[in-house]
């Protein structure tokens, strides 16, 4: 199977900058976005061949995540299970025979890390979401077969110092800080690969998100912040990973997964 995700920052914008075909050639067998900043019936899309499915902030214009499917899953999740937490739509779960495939757009700590609790609360409760559904259990509470888990999207973190562009002058900030760090090494812990890094150990200046400010991608002083992990029980059936830095629309760009299964 071949996913793809993209962080697209607008979908409305990325809509005309040709979108639908970027979104053609890779014909990946699931496509998750971030940040689709919309509501329901604002866009028209030509996707044919695929099921589609959304969730929604209730703010508008803010967050937002959707997958489109070749195949129609068994099931759908919109969130963690959390009143508190699933009301910025930053969660598509999506449920096949094989696996569940999580498209996660996480929150962002801000500026003098002024969301930090928020973050470390939404970073235990996703981190306990993903083992539940891997070890058979809904957030409901009711259950399921336990089943491998292929997680994507925007995780809103830059892991080790070898994932951005000037780590000592970003250490502390939003997005490089300790504590996120730390949440960061835990959801590995839990029983999950980073299948990019895992592949390509010592590979630098690869990214996957760079500011709009102080020409960041012509000078390629990005962050890989976005991601594919899968549950270590299948990483051996991984045959690619890439990150697609020639593909333009977003200040991010997309990411990719083959996995045999």
């Amino acid at each position: 199977m071949k996913f793809v995700s993209w962080n697209v920052n607008g979908l409305r914008a990325v809509l005309k900058k040709d979108f639908e075909g970027i979104f053609s050639t890779f014909d990946a067998d699931v496509f998750a976005l971030q940040e689709t900043k919309l509501q329901e019936g604002q866009v028209q899309l030509d996707l044919p061949g695929y099921y589609d499915y959304w969730s929604y902030a209730e703010k508008k214009g803010y967050s937002g995540t959707a997958v489109f499917s070749k195949r129609e899953p068994l099931q759908v999740l919109h969130g963690l299970g959390d009143e508190y937490l699933d009301n910025e739509g930053r969660i598509c779960a999506l449920e096949f025979p094989e696996l569940w495939f999580v498209d996660v757009y996480t929150p962002n700590a801000q500026d003098g890390l002024a969301r930090i609790d928020h973050r470390m609360q939404w970073d235990d409760a996703f981190r306990d979401f993903c083992k539940g559904l891997e070890e058979g259990t809904l957030p409901d509470g009711s259950a399921a077969a336990p089943k491998p888990v292929v997680m994507c999207g925007d995780f809103n973190v830059a892991h080790q110092e070898i994932d951005l562009k000037n780590p000592k002058n970003n250490r502390g900030n939003a997005g490089f800080s300790d504590e996120e760090r730390g949440k960061f090494s835990e959801l590995l812990d839990a029983g999950f690969t980073d299948t990019w890094r895992a592949m390509h150990p010592d590979t630098t200046g690869v990214y996957s998100w760079w500011s709009y400010r102080f020409n960041a991608r012509k000078n390629n002083a990005g962050w890989r912040i976005d991601y594919f992990l899968v549950s270590d029980g299948i990483y051996d059936k991984v045959e690619a990973a890439e990150i697609h830095g020639e593909v333009f629309g977003s200040d991010h760009c997309p990411v990719a997964l083959d996995l045999a299964i």
